[in-house]
């Protein structure tokens, strides 16, 4: 007697509004997370460290000694305090030049050693036979090796204020030359008006192939998507071990005997392979990267342990939400380690020009201390205070927190008896609904591989 025909799971409306409502939320958290947090920087900057750096010497003008760079700083200072947006640290040459090569600021603005001199020189009478005077010059620094968005919000602020201290001094060398009984030429003039030149220059280079400054960033994406990508296959490989799920191939099916299995220890072997496979993937993105594409690194052998440990360390706490939560741990790990992780990374965007909550979410999110210590790596010769040991540090911190979170969860779920799959001598006899013995897909009846036949849809 022919079967009917069961209804098209089409029909449910539990399916249309569960994958609806997951839809929804993933691209609307999606769109708010990434766009959010870059859809304004110049607007949330506030406080992006710019060195101030004064090396002029002063020069004697009428019989007075005057310091005309102390004067440019103490413009600049005034015009900070009704703008919150740069943080201008008055450094010494040699700490400015340190603090770049750390990252800790993001460019300079130096004001020379004769700068005073060259602005006397101006206006001083000048014999035919030794020609114009050279003009004033201020220097602007950049650090694309600390972001390349944040280094340029640096050198437009510190060319402003360049600007603005040529400006104000070229309105007092005009009134000078007001009062001068032979007036000067208009050329000499236009010349006075402003009369400083900025220069831009590299305060602390990086190599020709380390993407200006971005290979830190891109690097750190691909070990944070190794170690959840690797969590997912260690997560489905273990099951299918275990016998929790079946393998197709094509229209093959297979499934392992079951091994009724603590989630404790189930938790434990995932962790065990992700560690094995933290090596493979970590040893091959370094040759890849290094190796094949000749990205500019030093310091492999501490590459290679970072890259090692950051895998490994992603891996294990995805494997942990997944273990918590089952499968919305899967959602919940893209959320935590792309979603909120990529925007308030400061990577791209630096952190003094997001919004609150991204600051917020930066002190603690992944990804923004596995690029500062790679731009260590990378960029700054590996210095511990330049973001290695606070990565160092945050991935300790990770791994503790993932393994206490899924142990303890898991124990729980194990002493309330909370399995996977109840074992046939439990107490109550009972299986697991989908799992009565005799059924196409009960652990305890043939499965497709073993009989050799298809599986059927």
């Amino acid at each position: 007697m022919p079967h009917p025909t069961p209804p098209s799971v089409l029909r449910r409306p539990q399916l249309w509004i569960g994958t609806g409502l997951i839809a929804a939320v993933v691209s609307m958290l999606f769109a708010l997370l990434y766009v959010g947090g870059n859809v304004n920087p110049k607007g949330n900057l506030r406080d992006l460290p710019v060195a101030l750096v004064n090396t002029d010497g002063g020069a004697d003008v009428n019989g007075r000694h005057v310091n005309l760079g102390e004067q440019i700083v103490a413009g600049v200072q005034k015009a900070a305090k009704g703008d919150k947006s740069i943080d201008w640290q008055v450094v010494s040459r040699a700490e400015a030049d340190k603090q770049l090569g750390r990252g800790k600021v993001f460019g300079a603005l130096v004001i020379p050693a004769d700068y005073s001199a060259t602005v006397a020189a101006l206006t001083a009478p000048q014999p035919a036979a030794q020609g114009q005077a050279a003009p004033p010059t201020l220097t602007v620094l950049t650090n694309q090796a600390a972001g390349s968005i944040g280094s340029s919000m640096s050198s437009q602020a510190a060319q402003k204020a360049a600007h603005a201290a040529s400006a104000q001094l070229g309105q007092e060398l005009l009134k000078q030359a007001g009062a001068q009984k032979t007036p000067l030429p208009t050329a000499a003039q236009l010349k006075l008006a402003d009369p400083v030149t900025v220069t831009v220059a590299d305060g602390h280079p990086v190599g020709a192939r380390s993407a200006m400054g971005l290979s830190a960033f891109y690097y750190a994406l691909v070990l944070v998507v190794c170690g959840m990508l690797g969590a997912n296959v260690v997560n489905s490989q273990v099951d299918t071990a275990l016998g929790y799920l079946h393998t197709d191939f094509g229209p093959i099916r297979k499934r392992e005997p079951v091994q009724h299995t603590s989630r404790v220890r189930t938790l434990a072997i995932g962790i065990a392979l992700m560690l094995g496979l933290s090596l493979v993937m970590g040893t091959l993105v370094e040759v890849a990267t290094v190796g094949i594409l000749d990205m500019d690194a030093s310091h492999l052998g501490l590459l290679w342990l970072y890259s090692v440990a950051t895998i490994a360390v992603v891996g294990i706490g995805s494997l942990a939400l997944f273990a918590a939560f089952g499968t919305p741990g899967m959602l919940l790990a893209t959320i935590v380690f792309v979603a909120m992780a990529v925007p308030s990374s400061g990577a791209t965007v630096p952190v003094q020009a997001l919004p609150g909550f991204f600051r917020a979410l930066s002190e603690f999110e992944p990804l923004r201390q596995i690029t500062e210590g790679l731009r260590s790596l990378l960029y700054y010769g590996a210095q511990a205070d330049a973001g290695l040991t606070r990565a160092w540090a945050s991935m300790g911190v990770a791994l503790v927190a993932a393994l206490v979170f899924g142990f303890a969860v898991t124990r729980l779920y194990d002493r309330k008896g909370l399995h996977r799959i109840p074992h046939p001598d439990a107490e109550s006899g009972a299986v697991a609904p989908a799992e009565t013995p005799g059924s196409p897909q009960s652990p305890s009846s043939p499965t497709s591989s073993e009989t050799g036949t298809p599986a059927t849809a």
